[in-house]
C-alpha cells in the first residue's frame, strides 16, 4: 500500500499542494501534520510509522518534510528499511536500500539540514540588524493605535463590549488587555 505524509511548519500554512502531489502518486492514505520539522513528536508521522508494514511505500514530497535532522532521517530510514518499507521522496526519487541509495539519502539529508540551518542563521542576522533601528518593534505590529484603544475604552463606560466592538472594531480581549495594563502601571 502507498502511504503519503504531508507536513507544514505552522498552522497557517497550507497542506493542499503536498496532498495533491501525494494523491497524484496514488497514495491510498495520507497522514498530515502541522508541526515544525525540528520537533520529533509529530503525532501523525509517529502514527504512520506504526502503520507501515513490509511491502508498503512511504511517499513524501520533499526530504525536508520527512526528518528534522540528518541523524533523525538516517535513523528513520534505517527503521523503515528493516521493516521492508520503501521510501519515495518525490523531488529525489526512490531511496534504495542499498549502499548507493543510503549514501545519496545521507548526503541529501545533510544538505537539507544545512539549508534549514542557513535559513535560521540568516533570519537571526536580519533580526539583529533590524533591532539596531530606532523604530524596531518585536512581534506583530499593533492593529490599533493608542488613541483608538483609548476611544474604545471611553465608549466602554456607557456601552457593552459587543457594542464597542461593533462601533470600533476593537475586540473585547484587546480592551481587557488594555484595561488590565492600565491597572498594572
Amino acid at each position: 500500500m502507498k502511504y503519503g505524509y504531508a507536513r507544514v511548519s505552522t498552522v497557517h500554512q497550507d497542506l493542499e499542494s503536498q496532498i495533491q502531489l501525494l494523491q497524484q502518486e496514488g497514495c491510498e492514505k495520507i497522514y498530515k501534520d502541522k508541526f515544525t520539522g525540528t520537533k520529533k513528536d509529530r503525532p501523525a508521522f509517529q502514527e504512520l510509522l506504526q502503520v507501515l508494514n513490509e511491502g508498503d511505500t512511504l511517499i513524501v514530497t520533499k526530504l525536508d518534510r520527512f526528518a528534522r535532522s540528518t541523524v533523525d532521517g538516517i535513523h528513520t530510514i534505517k527503521q523503515l528499511f528493516e521493516k521492508g518499507v520503501k521510501v519515495h521522496v518525490l523531488n529525489m526519487g526512490l531511496v534504495e536500500n542499498a549502499p548507493t541509495g543510503r549514501l545519496i539519502f545521507n548526503v541529501m539529508s545533510a544538505f537539507a539540514e544545512f539549508e534549514r540551518d542557513m535559513i535560521v542563521e540568516r533570519t537571526q542576522e536580519g533580526k539583529q540588524i533590524a533591532k539596531q533601528r530606532d523604530d524596531f518593534r518585536e512581534g506583530r505590529p499593533k492593529k490599533f493605535s493608542s488613541k483608538q484603544i483609548e476611544h474604545a475604552l471611553q465608549l466602554k463606560k456607557s456601552h457593552s463590549y459587543k457594542q464597542v466592538e461593533e462601533m470600533t472594531g476593537v475586540s473585547k480581549s484587546t480592551l481587557l488587555r488594555a484595561k488590565n495594563k492600565r491597572y498594572m502601571v
